[in-house]
């Protein structure tokens, strides 16, 4: 499915090489680079450096975004661009530099593996001199790991972005494992599946189930900006395996699977050479394609076929079975004996793997802690429960079919198939090549019913392409979507088996063959356990937060972990309680984590953040608010809250509105205003209209990320088998607070009786702004 890498490789000039990118991967990913740090100054410096050796004139665009996701930043975007001959749409090669924040990841694989590909890529094309007629734009963004911002900016502001006919994206989800390409259109994939055809990458990792599956989830790459924002497609290229390594700090150099890394050259070099000198208006169409690969080949037809391909197969099925009951070779009560294998295994595999699972997460609490879902020795609970799932097959086929009779039974199993490829055809019809093993198992089963005999050759051969094609899945789901999903690769194995029955039914050893695969799946099982604990290299994620409430005047030590370790002990002691009261105010992660256990702490005096309302006017049936919250000590980030009930009209964050904003009313989900991640210790500026009567009730949380580093806590550092969680708030310092104006002191005073006439008018200076305004 990929190429090997060796240190060794061929180092010619105009070729791609991954020792040359592994170079740009250390100097990138020496320190976290998140945004708002000085090592992300670092990079970004690097990187434009790299581009002018290479003779190119880099220009950076920065700017204010406020993403749909309700995150605001100042990013720093990092282009350039390679003029071609004419003058047509430009090709857009793009990853993103920033690293993810809170974990301390180094971002090794995501991004800098992106940002090290496309260097070495068009140093390559560079050097080989290749003539090209369409522009070449490099586009670096920045703060992806945010929400996208460094892409909406681009996508939004920026002159060239107009000028775009395709996007080259590289990214990473993990650290090892092929790189699966998916892509972004708006409509059919039609085109794009064509011209990927022609570019002819040696490697070729997809399918299109994996697409329809993509399209249905809510996309979070910077492509998804240029089809949603812009309307311009492309394809993403990333890698997931080694998904417990994904923005943690073990997203280094050391854990970047360097084979990996060749593979996504392997894309980029021919894409780059083809597209380059394509016409990209041809990867424009309204019709959809099913593709999928296998080793060295990549296959697509319209998924207009997909249908009459399942009514074509019913209809083969029905007249095969009709010959061999008139050649006597079928009998229907042997025929309708095969749902009792086939069901037998189906069902008690599916129940087993499910529940062995939860058996298995009870046992090992500490699985727990890596929230992706997939353990360190995920790859081997993999492999038990495929084993498992083989043994069992065996054993009902064992009881229940004997060679003889396996070709009566191999009727259900392939009807089965068709009909679930008949489902698939009207609800996912990305699957559509799952019907295509289907039929080679009906060129079996008509060699079969012709030949009067069962031919091993042919079944063999015929049972080629379901390995190929259905086998990968097997391990791939679980890598993707977790190890819960493994009663899923569990199903998937014995339907897979079953499709392989003329191979596997001639055994006459099957209870023998059984018991053998049963045992190797308690040798994996053990291997798993075995290695359950943690070790350096693979930690244990843990997370404390310092929480101090301004209005109470109250601190607390809070966490999201559930399995306390003795770090994380050491601040909440050993019977802390529940942290339910703390999750009033939810901060975003991307597994809806909350705080699970509190304890207090000791009141640090931490500068509280400076509240001024600039404006604070009401005219007519509306107030118009303008509000400047400015640090008082070096923060990251802002988190806003406003009560639901609030209705908030032309909000604006910074000068920023709403990526995709639809009328005046900000659209949100829940308490949550919006994040800001600070640079330069930049204050806030919210700018925003209520209805008159609206009560003013909003929140600040103010994050510092400096725990670890803050001289006033002195914090006891991690030992080398734990590391920070991702995907949350963590090794933070934060002040809670409300927002509301500062009372103002009115002297008294003791005047004289005054005379109406005498008193003037006073217009407040904010009103009278707002209407020079014209609001």
């Amino acid at each position: 499915m990929m190429p090997s890498w060796s240190a060794d490789e061929n180092k010619k000039v105009t070729e791609f090489s991954t020792s040359r990118a592994l170079d740009h991967i250390k100097a990138i990913a020496k320190q976290p680079h998140y945004v708002g740090t000085q090592n992300h100054e670092v990079v970004a410096n690097y990187i434009i450096k790299e581009l002018q050796k290479l003779g190119l004139q880099t220009t950076v665009q920065e700017g204010f975004t406020l993403s749909d996701w309700g995150n605001l930043v100042k990013s720093k975007n990092i282009m350039c661009r390679i003029k071609g001959t004419e003058g047509g749409k430009a090709l857009l090669l793009l990853s993103h530099y920033d690293s993810a924040p809170h974990s301390f990841s180094h971002g090794a694989s995501d991004d800098a593996s992106g940002v090290a590909t496309i260097l070495e890529g068009v140093r390559a094309f560079l050097n080989a001199k290749t003539k090209h007629q369409n522009d070449i734009i490099i586009l670096f963004t920045d703060a992806e790991e945010l929400g996208l911002n460094g892409a909406a900016l681009f996508i939004t502001e920026h002159q060239w972005a107009k000028e775009v006919g395709l996007v080259l994206n590289f990214e990473a989800r993990g650290s090892s494992g092929p790189s699966y390409m998916l892509m972004e259109t708006n409509k059919g994939n039609a085109g794009l599946v064509k011209e990927f055809a022609k570019a002819g990458a040696e490697y070729p990792v997809s399918n299109s189930l994996m697409y329809s599956i993509y399209k249905m989830l809510p996309n979070d790459t910077d492509l998804t900006v240029f089809r949603e924002q812009g309307n311009i497609q492309g394809f993403n290229f990333a890698f997931i395996d080694s998904h417990f390594n994904y923005h943690t700090a073990q997203d280094d150099v050391a854990h970047l699977d360097k084979s990996t890394l060749k593979h996504q050259g392997s894309y980029l070099m021919p894409l780059l050479n083809y597209f380059s000198n394509a016409n990209l208006d041809n990867t424009a169409a309204t019709e959809d394609y099913v593709y999928f690969t296998i080793p060295f080949s990549f296959i697509s037809y319209p998924f207009a076929w997909v249908l009459p391909m399942t009514l074509i197969a019913v209809g083969l099925l029905i007249i095969l079975v009709f010959l061999g009951k008139a050649k006597k070779m079928l009998k229907l009560n042997e025929i309708m004996k095969g749902f009792f294998p086939f069901l037998g295994a189906l069902i008690f595999t599916g129940l087993i793997t499910y529940y062995g699972w939860k058996a298995l997460l009870w046992i090992n609490p500490q699985y727990n802690d890596l929230l992706n879902g997939f353990t360190y020795n995920g790859h081997d609970y993999i492999a038990a429960f495929v084993f498992l799932s083989l043994s069992i097959c065996f054993f009902f086929y064992q009881i229940a079919s004997k060679p003889k009779v396996t070709m009566n039974h191999y009727v259900i199993p392939l009807l089965f198939w068709i009909v679930l490829n008949g489902f698939l055809a009207n609800s996912l019809p990305g699957a559509g090549f799952l019907i295509i093993p289907v039929y080679f198992g009906l060129v079996a089963f008509a060699v079969f019913v012709f030949s009067q005999r069962s031919n091993w050759i042919v079944n063999l051969i015929c049972g080629i392409p379901a390995l190929l094609i259905i086998a990968p899945f097997i391990q791939m789901f679980p890598v993707g979507l977790g190890l819960k999903v493994l009663f899923g690769s569990a199903i998937l194995t014995v339907l897979t088996f079953t499709l392989l029955l003329p191979i596997f039914g001639a055994f006459t050893k099957k209870g023998s063959w059984s018991l053998m695969l049963f045992i190797i799946a308690i040798v994996f099982l053990v291997k798993a356990q075995y290695n359950s604990g943690y070790e350096h290299g693979k930690a244990k994620s843990n997370s404390l937060v310092y929480l101090y409430n301004a209005d109470t005047n109250k601190a607390n030590w809070v966490t999201y972990d559930t399995n306390l370790d003795s770090w994380s002990k050491g601040y909440l002691g050993e019977n802390p309680k529940q942290a339910k009261t703390w999750n009033d105010l939810k901060l975003f992660s991307k597994y809806q984590s909350e705080f699970t256990y509190a304890a207090e702490a000791p009141n640090k005096g931490i500068a509280k953040p400076t509240i001024t309302f600039l404006q604070d006017s009401v005219v007519g049936f509306k107030k118009y608010l303008k509000i400047k919250i400015t640090p008082n000590r070096k923060v990251n980030r802002y988190d806003i809250f406003a009560d639901e009930i609030m209705t908030f009209f032309n909000f604006k964050a910074n000068g920023a509105i709403p990526l995709g904003q639809k009328g005046t009313e900000l659209e949100r989900n829940g308490k949550k205003l919006l994040s800001y991640y600070v640079v330069n210790n930049e204050p806030l500026v919210l700018q925003f209209t209520l209805n008159r009567s609206t009560v003013l009730d909003m929140d600040v949380m103010e994050s510092s990320f400096d725990l670890m580093t803050n001289p006033i806590f002195a914090m006891n550092h991690r030992e080398d088998w734990m590391m920070p969680t991702p995907f949350v708030l963590n090794d933070a310092v934060v002040i809670r607070q409300k927002i509301k104006p500062t009372p103002k002191v009115v002297a008294p005073v003791v005047s004289p009786v005054v005379n109406p006439k005498l008193v003037q008018p006073v217009i407040a200076k904010d009103s009278l702004q707002v209407k020079q305004n014209g609001l």
